[in-house]
C-alpha cells in the first residue's frame, strides 16, 4: 500500500533498530482518511470469507478495525488490557507480553462476545513478535470460533511473529512488509 510507505517515510520515527513510531498517523494520532483506506483495503483482502465480526485489542487497533467493520458491514469486538469493575468476570483472558510496551498484560474478551458461531478477522497496527495476535487466537479457540485470517496495518518481517504465525497455516495479509529499520531509513519488502 503505497500511500502507507509514503506516510511511514515522512512521518515515522525510527527509535532503534526494532522500534518504529508512527504516533503522527497511526497511535497516538489517526489520520482518519488513511484509516478509512485501510480498512477498505482489508475488506477488500477478506471480502467472502463470511466474516461476521472484526476483532482487534486496545488501543491502536482500534481505529483501523472499525474502519474494516464498517466495510464489512459486521460487528468490531476489541479486547481490553485490563480489569475495571465494571469487566464481565465470565470473559475469556489471556496473559500476553508487550514488545512496545515491555510488559505483560491481561488480554480480556467477555465471553458472550464471542461465539462457536462466529468466524473472526483479527485486525492489529504493528506485529513485531506476535504474541498479542497469538492470545487473541487462543481466546478464539477456546471459544470455539472460527479465525478467517489476520489483518497487520506493518508488519515487522525482520521479527518472528508473522512467519511463526503463517508457519501455523493461518492466513497473515499486512499492508506493508518492513524488512529493517536503519538509523534514518526503513526499508520496505
Amino acid at each position: 500500500m503505497e500511500i502507507l510507505k509514503d506516510r511511514i517515510r515522512q512521518q515515522g520515527r525510527i527509535v532503534s533498530n526494532e522500534v518504529l513510531k508512527v504516533d503522527e498517523f497511526l497511535n497516538h494520532q489517526v489520520d482518519p482518511e488513511l484509516v478509512m483506506e485501510m480498512g477498505r483495503e482489508f475488506a477488500r483482502l477478506f471480502r467472502g470469507e463470511g466474516i461476521t465480526k472484526v476483532l482487534t485489542i486496545e488501543s491502536s487497533g482500534i481505529s483501523v478495525a472499525f474502519a474494516t467493520a464498517l466495510e464489512l458491514k459486521v460487528p468490531m469486538v476489541y479486547a481490553k488490557r485490563k480489569r475495571t469493575l465494571i469487566t464481565e468476570a465470565d470473559a475469556y483472558s489471556e496473559r500476553v507480553p508487550s514488545f512496545t510496551k515491555g510488559i505483560v498484560t491481561d488480554v480480556i474478551i467477555a465471553k458472550e462476545l464471542i461465539s462457536p458461531d462466529d468466524r473472526l478477522l483479527i485486525i492489529d497496527d504493528i506485529m513485531a513478535n506476535g504474541d498479542v495476535v497469538r492470545g487473541l487466537i487462543r481466546i478464539i479457540e477456546r471459544a470455539e470460533a472460527d479465525l478467517a485470517g489476520i489483518g497487520i496495518v506493518i508488519e515487522k518481517s525482520f521479527q518472528s511473529g508473522a512467519r511463526a504465525i503463517r508457519e501455523q497455516g493461518i492466513r497473515i495479509e499486512s499492508l506493508v512488509r518492513i524488512s529493517g529499520l536503519d538509523r534514518d531509513r526503513v526499508e520496505f519488502e
